[in-house]
Order: C-alpha cells, then sequence, then structure tokens
C-alpha cells in the first residue's frame, strides 16, 4: 500500500483550497528490459478512458455506421461489457481501476463522505490538512505572516497500478485521471484531472454579471449573480478570488476588470489588468490571464498577486448587459496547487499547445441547471473544452516514447447528463419542440471519440496495445426517489417538527437521538450508531439487524406511477466491499436504483420532501449512479488481453499483464 500522497502548500494555495472542506498490489521488484527509445521493441500500451460511455448506445452508432474506427477495433476483439463499481460513481468507479481494488481497499465510496463525530460532510477525493506545528500568524499592522500553508492530501488508498510499472523501469504517462488530485507523484509524468478543484477550492464556481434588475436565480447552486450597469458605455466589475492570507480583516483577493460596449454594433472590448480581448455578442474568449490583487500586504510578501485565468462569454449587450466568467481555474503557466508531475509538467503542456482548463469538470452544468447558459451556449463550452483536450492529446502522442499512457476524456458524460431527454421521447423532462433540436448532440460526442480513436490507431508507435474503455454507461433518469424521505415515512428517520422539517437543509430539522438511519450521497445509507455517528441512537449490537430490515423494506419498495420496483439491489457494507482498511469509510448500504429511477439531489444533500417519489424534470435527465449492474462500461481493445477483464477492477491487472507484470491485489 503506497503512503497517502502529501503536498505541502504555500499559506496562499492553503487559503485558495479551504473551501474543499465543504461542499495496490505487491509485485516482483525485478526489473523488466526495455529496448527502442522510439517505442518500437517494447510493448507499449495506450488506454483511452472515455467517461460514461454507454455499452447499448455504443452499439446502436456502431450498427448506424457512426463509429467506423470502434467497428474496426470490434471486428478483431468484440466490444464487451465492462462492470463498474458499486456503486457506479465515478471517482469509485475509477479509484477501482486505479487501485485494482473495491471501495473497501482504496477508500472512495461516493462523491460526498461525512465525518460521524461531526456530521460534517466533505468531498471525498482530497483535502486540506493544517500543519499541527503551525502557530498563529505573525502580525505586523495591517499585514500578518501565514506561518504554514498545510498539506493537500489525497485521500484514495492503495497502489496505483502505474507505480507497480514505475517500478519496473517502463515509464508512464497519466493524465487526467480522476481521483488522483494531488497527482500520486509516482508516474513519469501526470496532470490531475475531475477532483481538481478550481481557485476557490470548489469543484466550479462560476459568476454572471447582469444589468437585470430581477433577474432569478432560485435555481443557482453553483454559482454567484452580481449586479452590473454600464456607466457611459463602459461597465466595471471585478472577479473575486479566494480570502486574501496576507491581511487580518476579512478580505478577498480580487482582479478589476471592464467591458467597453460598442454604441452601435454587437460588440465589446474586454480589459482584465494587460489583457484585452474583442468579444461578439455570443461569442467565447480564448482563456484569458488573471492576476488577484494582494495588495500592499501581497507586496510586502514578495507576492503581489494570485494567478489564475477565465473564460468570458458575452451574452448580450442590450436590452440587458449579460456576461457569464467561467470558475477561476488554476493557470497552468504557473499553478497554486499541485497538478502535476513534475511540477513544471503542466506549464509545458501549455508551452506546447496553449493555455488549458485545470478545473476537473470544465463543462458547466450548473450553469445551465441555473439557468444562465442555454443548451446551445452549454455545449459551445462543452466543445471548447473537448477540442482542447484533442489538440493537447495529439501533441502528447506524437512526444510519447512509451510505456504506458492514459489519457481521459470527460465530455461525452457531461453531455449526457444534461441532454439525456433528447434520446427519451419518454423522458418527463421531454420537449417535443426543443429536445430534437439537440438530438445528434450525445451521438456526435461519441463520434468525436471515435474519431480520437482513428487518429490514435493511425499514430501510434508499432507494438502497441491500445485500450478503449469507460466507467460506467448511461440511462435516462425519469424518476427521482428521495431516501430520507423513504426513512422518515417508514419510522427510521425522526424530526421535530412535520412542517419546518420540508424546508431544512442538511438535516436541519432531524431529531437525532429517535433517528435509525440516515441518507447521505447520492446511493448511500447510513445506521445511526451509537458511539460512531456525533447522536447515534442504535447499539452495534442492532446494526446488523436493522440493515436487513431496511433492506427488505427497500426491495419491497414499488414506484406508485410505474408499479416496478424502485430498488433492485441493496448492498450490505460487509457482504460487499472486501475489508481493505477503509471499509469503515463508507455507507452502511449501498442502494442499487432500479434502472430509470435515481436518489434526488435534494435527498443526497439531507433534505426532505412531502413525496417519496417524483418525476424528474430537471435539466439533468442522464445518469448512472443506479444498480451498478445495470450500467456497464465498455472495452475495447486492438488485440486479446492477456487476462481476462470483465470489471473495472480486473482491468489495470490485465494492463499490467501486457507488460509482463504479474501483480497480488490483496483486497479485491
Amino acid at each position: 500500500m503506497q503512503p497517502e500522497a502529501r503536498f505541502f502548500l504555500h499559506p496562499l494555495t492553503a487559503a485558495a483550497v479551504a473551501g474543499l472542506m465543504l461542499l495496490g498490489g505487491c509485485s516482483s521488484p525485478d526489473s523488466i528490459s526495455r529496448s527502442g527509445s522510439d517505442g518500437s521493441s517494447a510493448s507499449n500500451v495506450i488506454v483511452l478512458g472515455f467517461d460514461g460511455l454507454d455499452y447499448d448506445l455504443t452499439r446502436k452508432l456502431m450498427e448506424e455506421g457512426r463509429m467506423p474506427n470502434f467497428s474496426r477495433l470490434d471486428a478483431e476483439n468484440p466490444l464487451a461489457k465492462l462492470g463498474t463499481s458499486a456503486p457506479p460513481q465515478s471517482p469509485v468507479a475509477w479509484s477501482d481501476f486505479i487501485t485494482g481494488m473495491d471501495a473497501g481497499g482504496h477508500g472512495i465510496f461516493d462523491f460526498v463522505h461525512r465525518d460521524p463525530k461531526t456530521m460534517a460532510p466533505y468531498l471525498s477525493t482530497s483535502r486540506v490538512v493544517a500543519d499541527p506545528a503551525a502557530g498563529e500568524p505573525f502580525q505586523l499592522g495591517e499585514c500578518q505572516v501565514p506561518t504554514s500553508g498545510g498539506e493537500m492530501e489525497l485521500l484514495r488508498h492503495g497502489t496505483p497500478f502505474w507505480e507497480t510499472l514505475e517500478e519496473h523501469g517502463i515509464e508512464t504517462t497519466i493524465l487526467r485521471m480522476p481521483a488522483n488530485f494531488p497527482p500520486s507523484g509516482t508516474a513519469t509524468r501526470e496532470l490531475s484531472g475531475m477532483g481538481t478543484p478550481d481557485l476557490l477550492g470548489t469543484y466550479g464556481t462560476f459568476t454572471f454579471y447582469t444589468s437585470e434588475l430581477f433577474f432569478d436565480d432560485s435555481d443557482i447552486s453553483g454559482g454567484k449573480v452580481v449586479a452590473a450597469w454600464p456607466e457611459n458605455g463602459v461597465v466595471v466589475g471585478t472577479l473575486d478570488g479566494p480570502p486574501n492570507p496576507f491581511v487580518r480583516k476579512k478580505e478577498k483577493a480580487q482582479a478589476p476588470f471592464e467591458v467597453r460596449t460598442d454604441p452601435d454594433e454587437p460588440v465589446a472590448k474586454l480589459v482584465v489588468g494587460d489583457e484585452e480581448r474583442i468579444l461578439q455578442v455570443g461569442e467565447w474568449s480564448d482563456w484569458v490571464p488573471v492576476a488577484l490583487d494582494l495588495g500592499t500586504c501581497g507586496k510586502l510578501m514578495m507576492t503581489p498577486s494570485l494567478p489564475a485565468m477565465a473564460r468570458f462569454y458575452l451574452k448580450s449587450l442590450t436590452p440587458e448587459f449579460q456576461l457569464y466568467v467561467s470558475p477561476l481555474n488554476l493557470d497552468p503557466m504557473d499553478p497554486v496547487m499541485p497538478i502535476s508531475t513534475p511540477a513544471s509538467y503542466a506549464a509545458d503542456l501549455a508551452e506546447g499547445s496553449g493555455r488549458y482548463f485545470t478545473q476537473g469538470m470544465p463543462e458547466d452544468t450548473k450553469a445551465l441547471e441555473g439557468k444562465v447558459l442555454d443548451r446551445a451556449q452549454f455545449l459551445e463550452q462543452a466543445h471548447l473544452s473537448r477540442d482542447e483536450m484533442l489538440v493537447q492529446y495529439r501533441q502528447i502522442l506524437a512526444d510519447w516514447k512509451g510505456g504506458l499512457m492514459f489519457y481521459y476524456m470527460g465530455t461525452a458524460d457531461q453531455i449526457s447528463h444534461v441532454l439525456w431527454d433528447t434520446l427519451d421521447p419518454e423522458h418527463p423532462r421531454y420537449d417535443p419542440v426543443e429536445s430534437p433540436k439537440f438530438a445528434d448532440a450525445i451521438p456526435d460526442a461519441y463520434v468525436a471519440l471515435d474519431g480520437m480513436v482513428g487518429y490514435t490507431l493511425e499514430h501510434m508507435p508499432p507494438n502497441t496495445t491500445l485500450v478503449v474503455m469507460s466507467d460506467h454507461g448511461f440511462t435516462s433518469w425519469r424518476r427521482a426517489f428521495n431516501l430520507n424521505t423513504w426513512l422518515w415515512k417508514n419510522g427510521y428517520l425522526a424530526v421535530r417538527d412535520a412542517q419546518s422539517a420540508l424546508t431544512a437543509k442538511f438535516f436541519g430539522a432531524v431529531a437525532w437521538d429517535q433517528t435509525r438511519a440516515y441518507g447521505l450521497g447520492i446511493n448511500g445509507l447510513y445506521v445511526n450508531v451509537v458511539g460512531r455517528e456525533k447522536k447515534g441512537s442504535v447499539p452495534e449490537s442492532e446494526r446488523q439487524q436493522l440493515m436487513e430490515e431496511i433492506r427488505d423494506k427497500l426491495l419491497a419498495t414499488l414506484d406508485p406511477k410505474t408499479g416496478l420496483p424502485a430498488v433492485t439491489r441493496v448492498y450490505l457494507r460487509e457482504e460487499t466491499f472486501s475489508d481493505g482498511g477503509y471499509r469503515d469509510i463508507g455507507p452502511d448500504i449501498i442502494v442499487g436504483y432500479a434502472k430509470g429511477t435515481r436518489a434526488s439531489s435534494a435527498s443526497s444533500l439531507g433534505e426532505l420532501s412531502a413525496e417519496v417519489f417524483a418525476d424528474n424534470v430537471d435539466d439533468w435527465p442522464g445518469d448512472h449512479l443506479m444498480d451498478h449492474e445495470s450500467v456497464p462500461g465498455i472495452l475495447l481493445t486492438n488485440r486479446p488481453l492477456p487476462k481476462p477483464a470483465p470489471a473495472l477492477r480486473d482491468l489495470s491487472g490485465a494492463i499490467l499483464a501486457v507488460f509482463g507484470v504479474e501483480t497480488d491485489v490483496a483486497a479485491k
């Protein structure tokens, strides 16, 4: 087992990522000899990790002739279903693949975990750890000198399979691997992916500047709305960064900007520091470098500004001014958090192909859900991110000298989440006028990945095994199930007042002393155990019996609209996960919802609703967080693998076997 990856942070960086707190195997040490610096006479492996590609849709598009390069591989080695993780959430699935273990071994069970002693939620893959030896900041008038920046800790456990290859003298290049922030530090080259925060330490917080007086921001959860009016044709605003760690009073690092409008044409000049861009209405900027000012105190500390970057989208000038600004991304030319191995590699990539997004999931689904971006505008942004990755990939492939290379693409997953109704006329969200306009959006995302496969086949070195895989499949999410409401109505969760319970946030009205179970995260259900939870009510001796009772009732629950089961599988922790050292982190129960049904977003964050079931009419019509057996991923290769890989946990071992490396993963 590898030690937890930790990186010491500059005090400024620690301030920037403080928001994160909210929202393996062993093998023979014998070296494998490799010859040919160009990779021509040694085994090489390229793994293309395509998040969310669904087996059935992939097969359908292949049969329609829209994915000829997938079909080319399929003719040699048939397209196979790749079993996903339990639960089938991306950080869990990719951690299964990385380590060859299940969640009991790598410790990632969800996007969100909870501290049972405080009941506070935290992001599951990484956290900021304060330096216990740090003292109070040194005070200097209005300024202060932080004495430590703390550490950034990767919470995924287990040995990444690429570390085993490195131990055998095989170079590895791991690019945008999810659940790998901060980067493990064990590959020759790494760039972190899903799980990498923005500059505020969140998964992505956009800003929308508008002159509309009564803009409805009630649906916005991943951004903020700022009033902005033109005066004499100029809009003046500021970009807000994290708290300035060098001042005693609370203030944010900021960067001023101006938008100078044209009185006659739908065009404006954007000015941010020394950067200027001319933007047409309906046009996206490139990545604009931003220097967030840290004031006089920052200058005294020899740190005058905090580097970042953003994309700007000029939505309209009249009758209302509307400007969308993407989350502030870490600037790869000068990142203030660890995002690559070696540290200079992020900048090397930017030097070669231009600045690129560093936030883990750049497609701003929150802006779409909050009706700041419409579907067409969201797709433009998603395509910018995809094209940026394709340009970067071609550069990396041209420079690659062999060994193992992994490259991740997540655009198809994000497009599928917000546009799946376009493929499902029976979906409650389906609009017979609007939905058909985007019917090609998801298939086109698959076709673009097929082109990437074709490019790889034509440009990869000889004697290279190509592996094309996805972490899970996809399907319609038609019905929402509020697990906490179900627990409430079945007597497992108690509230102090029924009326206030329907408006309370994060278990705000729960009577913990009378509550026996609660749901947190999409698939997780926890027993309120005495001595474990902050206000536990169930003795450990009764935990197993209660779990079995809840399991049986969930499996017997029928959706009143369809008459079908809402839940097809219920996984008890000790029966499902290996005892790999981290099983106790996870939920007591994983709920495997029936295909087409998923836990409601409100339930996942401890909120209650009047009814257990509801139609899903949100701008998130597609999903995969159901019974994992119903949403397998895909596996395609250009040649047979030396070991079978029926599931993600087996695939890393099969890749190692291509290089002649055998593993003995203790926690399967």
